[in-house]
């Protein structure tokens, strides 16, 4: 099957804090990383903060710019787009922000955060967006009524699911979820994870999910590539993620997931930092790639 997605060695990379007397080298955030997605795919990406996730995603999306390495979705070279062509080629991959609270504009009506894609792609008159706004709150599990309303008189789930509406405005095939649930409350995430799975369904999407909640990812996830330094460390079907990691890191990091059952002991697996190894993954079985010897 031919990938929706396909990355080859991406880098980004930021200035160092250098001074007037000295430079410094540049920080690598995301560092010689390659993988694919296939349509219709959950494709997580895991690993503690500040490893390299959300910038990976931005840089599929272009929405800052890759040092180096190639991307290409839908046999587009993203990287290759002119500002105009690019314009035009997102509307077949979008976001969903992690915080719904600071990704809504609290001067704009919700309907007009909604529409507002559609205005700068050109779609349709006036009363045909507002159709097509109306559609999407319904599609979203929001009353097409409160499209008159601002961001503020909303709760933290619906403002997400507002956000889920607007990324779903021009009808994309890729959908980058960037942690799309850890602002919420407990109570909330199930409500939202369900809609973003249903939608799936529906409307045949593809997801690159960006979490660090494991649990939530081995739930919703069909492959799972794990983040370390900027680097992957490991890429395989979820489920041998999670019942055979190849990496110590993958097991350090599963090691801290909570426990279930109460009183059941925590036993933490030591992760040495200081003595990682930045190697090329190889194949350990089948479909199981790991950086390691």
């Amino acid at each position: 099957m031919t990938p929706l997605v396909d990355v080859k060695h991406l880098v980004k990379e930021y200035p160092g804090r250098g001074n007037w007397f000295r430079k410094s080298a540049p920080v690598r955030a995301v560092d010689d990383i390659s993988f694919s997605i296939a349509p219709g795919e959950t494709f997580g990406l895991v690993g503690e903060s500040g490893c390299g996730k959300t910038t990976t995603g931005r840089c599929l999306l272009r929405l800052i710019e890759p040092t180096s390495g190639e991307i290409r979705v839908k046999d587009m070279d993203v990287r290759a787009l002119s500002a105009a062509a690019l314009r035009r080629a997102r509307r077949h991959f979008q976001i969903v922000f992690q915080d719904p609270y600071s990704s809504l504009n609290p001067r704009m009506r919700v309907g007009d955060i909604v529409e507002e894609p559609l205005i700068i792609h050109r779609l349709g008159s006036r009363e045909e967006r507002r159709v097509r706004v109306r559609e999407l709150f319904e599609l979203v599990g929001l009353d097409s009524a409160a499209t008159a309303k601002y961001p503020h008189e909303f709760s933290g789930g619906q403002r997400q699911r507002i956000g889920l509406a607007r990324a779903l405005a021009l009808e994309p095939s890729l959908v980058v979820a960037d942690e799309p649930v850890s602002a919420l409350d407990v109570s909330v995430q199930a409500q939202v994870v369900n809609l973003l799975l249903d939608l799936q369904k529906r409307l045949g999407l593809t997801y690159l999910f960006i979490a660090h909640d494991l649990r939530l990812v081995r739930q919703i996830c069909d492959r799972v590539a794990v983040m370390y330094r900027g680097r992957l460390v490991e890429l395989a079907p979820a489920e041998r993620v999670f019942a055979a990691p190849a990496h110590p890191y993958t097991a350090a990091l599963l090691s801290a997931i909570p426990k279930l059952q109460p009183g059941q002991k925590l036993e933490r697996i030591p992760f040495d930092g200081d003595r990682f190894q930045a190697l090329p993954l190889r194949e350990v079985e089948p479909g199981h790639w790991a950086a390691v010897t």
